[in-house]
């Protein structure tokens, strides 16, 4: 299932010049191991092609009936797609659904009476693992998995409207993010940068602080409705948040843990040196970080996400929710499409394909801006060290020429898409030769609504939106649990 975490490899640049200049993405390669074949595939068809000529020199025509339904079902599994993927390739993930069912693993319930480990979240599945750790120097809510050893701080971003700047100007900020997204590749040390943008339901407070403090309230005709505008939509409202996760890989940077006194401590004191280095990239880029977040902060995305009709409350009332201990939600039911948590159902699509053509930086807009929908868009980005991104460049040069080389010798024909592929790899070889970081990308969206008929609806306009900007989506089924972790919680978590 590697084809879910990686939609494609993006080089930390951009053009140069005065003007808006529209960008390309890599495609996600579906190159196999063998003439397009993934490994999977591959042992089916061996299976089958095994019995047809056991059963051809072994017995002829009456052997080779018999064993028709081990050939013939090789054949399907093999070549039968089912929802763009082969049979084969849902094997494993209908049987970890099926395991994880008379396993008793789709339903999450709080246990409010038993006390749970002083320092551990209250998520669900496999993010019970996750601690909690309060960095001294700075406050921020650091968090720790022991499990897959890395440290993850989240940091509040506040930035104007991309889409109403003049097209110098994006283009500008389009460079500055290069430059933020370069930063963190040579590092070596980070394992993750998640971006996550949300809407929120808006309780109105921003409009009302505003109106208190440079309102006129002369009881004019003027004032009166304005104010009265205010208390009828604020809270009918929505605003929009963004927040960046940096989780530090441990593992990677082992040495400077026992240099800076090891265990919890030493790894914060090594984030902290990669949280200035990107609080000094994202100001030279003219993003405004609003700090590292607090733990009770963290604690109040957490619980949004998972119950969003409490979330206006939450941001009224300051105190309320600022417990990571009990931040995670109180029910959670998984299905093969969707998942149902305290409040709200929820669905995550995954951006499988970008735009293969050339599109300007705000091609997004279309998802971003979609009004009136409880929307979490989580790009999630995997840097790769200069030797590891070399040596995998490389590795994918030998396979197209030696695919291209087999092609040739059983007189299949090239087509367009893995030339495509070829030369997506030469222009990501080029723009590491020439210095740029190469990250891999995935993008998540998780949709939230009351209902599962409004989720149903809310679902089908974010696929709308998708395809306005030139990408295309599938819905991650049976696995929709751990994609909400991903996609909509700023834990920096893979699927």
């Amino acid at each position: 299932m590697a084809t879910k975490h990686s939609t494609g490899d993006s080089s930390a640049q951009a053009g140069s010049g005065a003007e808006l200049v529209p960008v390309k993405f890599s495609r996600l390669t579906r190159r196999g191991v063998l003439l397009g074949l993934s490994a999977s595939q591959l042992v089916t068809l061996g299976i089958g092609v095994l019995t047809l000529v056991g059963a051809f020199y072994a017995g002829g025509g009456i052997l080779i009936a018999a064993t028709a339904p081990v050939w013939v079902l090789s054949v399907v599994l093999t070549w039968m797609p089912v929802a763009g993927r082969p049979v084969v390739e849902w094997i494993p993930v209908a049987g970890w659904w099926l395991w994880r069912s008379t396993g008793g693993q789709l339903a999450y319930r709080r246990r409010i009476v038993a006390p749970r480990p002083a320092g551990t979240l209250a998520l669900p599945g496999d993010q019970a693992r996750l601690r909690e750790h309060v960095d001294p120097e700075t406050g921020a809510g650091m968090i720790h998995d022991p499990h897959q050893h890395t440290l993850t701080v989240v940091c509040e971003v506040r930035h104007p409207a991309f889409v109403l700047l003049d097209p110098a100007e994006q283009h500008r900020r389009v460079t500055a993010w290069g430059r933020v997204l370069a930063t963190v590749c040579r590092s070596g040390r980070i394992a993750t940068l998640q971006v996550l943008e949300r809407t929120l339901p808006d309780s109105g407070t921003g409009l009302a602080e505003w109106w208190a403090a440079h309102g006129t309230r002369d009881g004019s005709w003027a004032a009166t409705t304005y104010q009265e505008l205010i208390e009828r939509a604020g809270p009918a409202g929505e605003r929009h948040a963004t927040t960046l996760s940096l989780s530090l890989d441990m593992q990677a940077a082992a040495r400077q843990i026992r240099t800076a006194g090891g265990g919890l401590r030493g790894a914060a004191a090594v984030l902290r040196q990669e949280m200035s280095t990107l609080t000094a990239a994202l100001r030279s880029a003219d993003l405004t970080p609003a700090g590292w977040l607090t733990p009770g902060q963290v604690a109040v995305i957490l619980r949004s996400a998972y119950d969003p009709a409490v979330a206006a409350t939450l941001e009224r009332h300051g105190e309320l929710g600022q417990s990571l201990a009990t931040a995670g939600p109180v029910a959670v039911t998984e299905t093969w499409t969707r998942l149902h948590t305290d409040s709200a159902y929820h669905a995550v699509l995954w951006v499988s394909e970008w735009p293969r053509s050339m599109v300007y930086p705000g091609f997004l807009a279309p998802v971003v801006l979609s009004s009136g929908i409880g929307r979490a868009l989580s790009l999630i980005y995997t840097p790769m060290r200069t030797d590891q991104a070399a040596c995998d460049i490389r590795k994918k040069k030998v396979e197209h020429i030696s695919d291209a080389a087999q092609r040739r010798r059983i007189g299949q024909i090239e087509d367009a898409a893995q030339t495509a592929e070829y030369e997506d790899v030469l222009q990501q070889e080029a723009d590491l030769t020439a210095g740029h970081g190469v990250l891999r990308v995935t993008g998540l969206v998780a949709v939230s609504a009351p209902t599962d008929e409004e989720l149903d609806a809310a679902v089908s306009a974010i696929e709308q939106a998708a395809i306005q900007a030139s990408c295309e989506t599938r819905r991650l089924v049976g696995q929709q649990a751990a994609a909400f972790t991903a996609a909509a919680l700023p834990l920096a978590r893979h699927v």
